[in-house]
């Protein structure tokens, strides 16, 4: 089993970028613009996920297109973010019944702040962490869904996928894993989730 991190381990990114706005006084959107549409900031998210530029970087440039104190800037821009109950159950339940879990992530950065640590999503919680930043490389690159298989020791049939976002979904059904994309339903995902272990794990 294959989970993202942010808006499938986690609430919505939408709702937490949101929130975002309102605790820094920012105009309603103006986060998603410098994110997604203004190209300083798209060049550096990324730069970041790639291990290109630091999270220090990010927090500059981000902080310089909304006018607002970088300090610390991605640990107050993910404040919001939480650990999405139903699914982080369904993962677990998975572990017990001895299914191998990793998330794969294109990366926040992981200093100064680790937001993965933060959320209770490091260490031993899973089999496998792959870091896009870690790794060189990010969703939808192909490449990337191809290191978690060979991490996991596993081929794509004997896995799930899972993924808030569409586009990266074809990359992980070419390499024959089955893919699940989450919306705003996490009961319905983790029930899904709970009905392949038995495909996942055939012994």
């Amino acid at each position: 089993m294959i989970l993202d991190f942010g808006g499938v381990l986690t609430t919505r990114m939408k709702l937490n970028g949101e929130a975002f706005e309102r605790a820094e006084g920012l105009r309603p959107g103006s986060y998603f613009h410098a994110l997604e549409a203004h190209p300083d900031g798209v060049a550096v998210y990324e730069a970041l996920e790639v291990g290109q530029a630091t999270q220090e970087d990010w927090n500059r440039v981000i902080g310089s297109l909304l006018g607002i104190d970088p300090t610390d800037l991605m640990r107050r821009a993910l404040a919001n973010l939480r650990p999405e109950p139903q699914i982080v159950a369904a993962a677990q339940r998975a572990r017990a019944a001895g299914i191998k879990v990793a998330m794969l992530s294109n990366s926040f950065g992981i200093e100064p702040y680790n937001p993965y640590e933060d959320k209770g999503m490091w260490g031993d919680f899973f089999d496998a962490v792959i870091l896009s930043e870690l790794e060189g490389v990010r969703k939808p690159s192909p490449l990337i869904y191809q290191r978690a298989l060979d991490v996991l020791e596993l081929t794509g049939p004997e896995c799930v996928f899972v993924d808030d976002h569409l586009r990266n979904l074809p990359p992980a059904v070419a390499l024959g894993i089955r893919t699940v994309h989450h919306t705003n339903d996490p009961v319905a995902t983790a029930t899904l989730l709970d009905s392949l272990l038995p495909d996942t794990n055939p012994a």
